[in-house]
């Protein structure tokens, strides 16, 4: 019985789709056009990677003061750093449209947890000073790297000392 059932669907089937039209439609749709790429040209001066908004203006117009540096597991902003962070500040609000990420670094020392917060903490330290100074805070991300992007590879206090850093990177 399930057979018969079974066969008289699919011959039902068969039958219903034998009666569909296959002929070709009369008019077809009309064929895309070949689309040639062109090159693009060439920037010009005006349109380099080198002005106002992008981090090689702004590294160039903090004379390299784009990183603060930090002691052993410390995230204070000393004399050094704060001199630093106004120039910045004052780059920052002399471009208004600018807006940056400070990413936090720590050595090769300590757990990946620890560093990750230290590399936070100091971040926030240089984000604070900034906003201190005027700039606002929602034109300010930050980011912590901890030991994960070293600048310098080495275990000795030379590459430490270089490791320990906020870093500010223009982002827009």
């Amino acid at each position: 019985m399930k057979h018969n059932i079974l066969t008289v669907a699919v011959l039902t089937g068969t039958i219903a789709l034998a009666g569909c039209k296959t002929s070709a439609p009369e008019e077809l749709p009309p064929q895309q056009a070949t689309v040639v790429p062109t090159e693009t040209p060439a920037p010009t001066t005006s349109q380099t990677a080198s002005g106002p908004g992008t981090q090689q203006h702004f590294v160039a117009a903090v004379n390299g003061q784009n990183v603060v540096y930090f002691d052993t597991d410390r995230y204070n902003i000393d004399s050094a750093d704060a001199a630093a962070l106004q120039t910045q500040a004052q780059y920052l609000m002399q471009y208004p449209n600018v807006t940056v990420t400070v990413e936090g670094h720590a050595d090769e020392r300590g757990t990946r947890d620890y560093n990750l917060a230290l590399g936070e903490r100091r971040a926030n330290a240089a984000k604070n000073y900034l906003v201190g100074l005027g700039v606002p805070a929602n034109r300010i991300a930050t980011v912590s790297y901890g030991k994960e992007r070293p600048v310098a590879l080495g275990s000795d206090a030379s590459a430490w000392a270089q490791n320990r850093r906020a870093v500010t990177v223009v982002i827009r």
